[in-house]
C-alpha cells in the first residue's frame, strides 16, 4: 500500500476530527487554549489509540509533527470565523461522519498491513473512528455519542467489515479500498442521521406503565 496514500488519509481524518473538537469546544464557550486543546486531542485521539491497540509504536503523532500542526491551525481557524460558521449543527455532523468514514477506512488498512486478524482489523477500524469522538465527548461531560447514536458506532463496524469482504474477494487496490470504504461508511453515517434509523433499545419492567 503506498504509504503516501495512508499519510493523506491520516492526516485528513486527523483534521476532520479536529474540526469536531474546536467546534465543541466553542459551543462550550472555551477560551482559545481550551479550543486548541480540544482540537489537538480530538484529532489525534482516534490515531494515538489505533497505533497503540496494533503496536505501531510510538504512534504517528509523536513521530510526525504534522498531525499536532494540523490540529492547532485547524483549531484557529474554527476559532477565529466561529462568528459566521460556528453553531450550525450540519458542520458538526457532516465533520464527524467524514472523519469517521476515513479512520474507518485507515484504521481497518494499517491493522491489515500489520497482519492482524480479521476480527482485529474490523475492531481497529472502529476503535480508530470512534476514539476522537469519544474523548470529546466525555471532555465535554455528555455522554459518548457512540453510546447514543443508533448509526455512528454501526456505521463503522459495517464499513469496516465492507473493507474486509472488499479485500477478499475483489481485485480493487488498496488505495480503492481505503477510498470506497470511506466514502460507504460516512455516506451510511449520513443517511442512517437523516432518516434516523434507530436500533432496538430494552424496556425494563413496568416501564410502559410508568409512561402512562
Amino acid at each position: 500500500m503506498d504509504f503516501n496514500i495512508i499519510l493523506f488519509f491520516d492526516l485528513f481524518g486527523t483534521m476532520v476530527f479536529a474540526i469536531t473538537g474546536a467546534v465543541k469546544g466553542i459551543r462550550n464557550r472555551l477560551d482559545l487554549l481550551g479550543v486548541l486543546f480540544f482540537a489537538v486531542t480530538v484529532g489525534c485521539g482516534g490515531g494515538m489509540l489505533r497505533d497503540a491497540l496494533i503496536g505501531s509504536t510510538p504512534v504517528a503523532a509523536f513521530n510526525d509533527y504534522r498531525y499536532f500542526l494540523i490540529c492547532i491551525v485547524t483549531g484557529l481557524v474554527c476559532f477565529i470565523i466561529s462568528p459566521v460558521a460556528i453553531g450550525r449543527w450540519a458542520i458538526m455532523v457532516y465533520s464527524d461522519a467524514i472523519g469517521l468514514g476515513v479512520f474507518t477506512a485507515l484504521g481497518v488498512a494499517k491493522a491489515a498491513g500489520l497482519g492482524v486478524s480479521v476480527v482485529g482489523q474490523i475492531m481497529s477500524g472502529m476503535f480508530t473512528a470512534v476514539g476522537g469522538g469519544i474523548i470529546r465527548d466525555i471532555f465535554s461531560k455528555e455522554i459518548p455519542m457512540v453510546f447514543t447514536s443508533d448509526f455512528y458506532a454501526t456505521a463503522s463496524i459495517c464499513g469496516a467489515v465492507l473493507y474486509v469482504v472488499l479485500n477478499h474477494f475483489t481485485p480493487l487496490s488498496a488505495n480503492a479500498l481505503l477510498f470506497v470504504t470511506a466514502v460507504c461508511t460516512s455516506a451510511l453515517r449520513i443517511i442512517g442521521y437523516r432518516y434516523k434509523f434507530k436500533l432496538p433499545v430494552a424496556r425494563m419492567h413496568g416501564e410502559e406503565k410508568r409512561k402512562k
